[in-house]
């Protein structure tokens, strides 16, 4: 198994290199293998934080944004846009990702839980994450998705 690298950077810390492989990896996971044309530029990343897996040849390899509360959620900061490319499904990337990005989200925002909207096929990854399902099930995208809060 390789091994993986996980940062954090804040948008203008990305190289146009690295934005445009968040946003090759965000495109090839959410719109084409999951069929769902969706407006991925939401003016949110702007200030997010992003979380990056990259393998030993420095290939982005999955990924995701962590936001402050107040801008996905009213009192919770969050994490979104988690995606791992299929090379590397199985292989503990998705896991430890969240886990960086839980982390960070407990340094950035002490005082704050974490939400998130996951896809309900996740549900169990994200359980054992340590995320509890809250509310009635959704169609985000006409994909179903419950919000799950930690």
């Amino acid at each position: 198994m390789s091994n993986y690298t996980y940062s954090t950077k804040s948008f203008d810390q990305l190289t146009l290199h690295m934005l445009y492989d968040i946003l090759k990896v965000r495109q090839e996971v959410f719109v084409v293998e999951q069929d769902c044309p969706y407006q991925d530029a939401d003016d949110n990343d702007q200030n997010a934080m992003h979380v990056i897996a990259t393998d030993e040849q420095g290939q982005l390899v999955g990924y995701t944004r962590v936001l402050a509360p107040g801008v996905t959620y009213p009192n919770y900061c969050s994490i979104g846009r988690v995606a791992s490319v299929t090379s590397v499904r199985g292989q503990g990337v998705g896991q430890n990702i969240m886990q960086v990005s839980i982390d960070l989200c407990h340094t950035l925002y002490p005082q704050a839980n974490i939400k998130i909207s996951a896809q309900t096929y996740l549900s169990q990854f994200y359980k054992c994450m340590g995320f509890k399902p809250t509310g009635e099930y959704y169609l985000e995208d006409d994909i179903p998705h419950q919000g799950m809060i930690m």
